[in-house]
């Protein structure tokens, strides 16, 4: 087993990447689509809205409409969600930690 020092050190370097990686979620943007691009919708990476795109044909339909909103905001979370996961998986294998390694923050 490694020693204490060497263990907080990693969980130091853990820490800190974390950091920097919830910053950069806050810039990254997600778009998500539904309805074959009928609607688009962008978040942030912490899931704030950016922008919204509604094709005009929808607008008479608005239960169709609503529909369309709720999957196009599920896919650009689930592209933000998809996007974290990979960059804690890269900055685990850079740091040495097993795979599938539960950070406590």
């Amino acid at each position: 087993m490694k020693n204490i020092g060497e263990l907080m050190l990693k969980a130091q370097k853990v820490q800190s990447q974390m950091t920097i990686l919830q910053s950069k979620m806050e810039e990254l943007t997600f778009e998500g689509q539904a309805g074959n691009g009928l609607v688009k919708i962008t978040l942030t990476g912490k899931g704030y809205g950016v922008k919204a795109q509604i094709d005009d044909s929808l607008l008479k339909d608005k239960e169709s409409l609503e529909d369309l909103i709720t999957v196009a905001i599920s896919d650009a979370r689930e592209k933000a969600d998809t996007y974290m996961a990979s960059e804690m998986e890269k900055m685990q294998k850079n740091l040495g930690l097993p795979p599938g390694f539960k950070m406590p923050f």
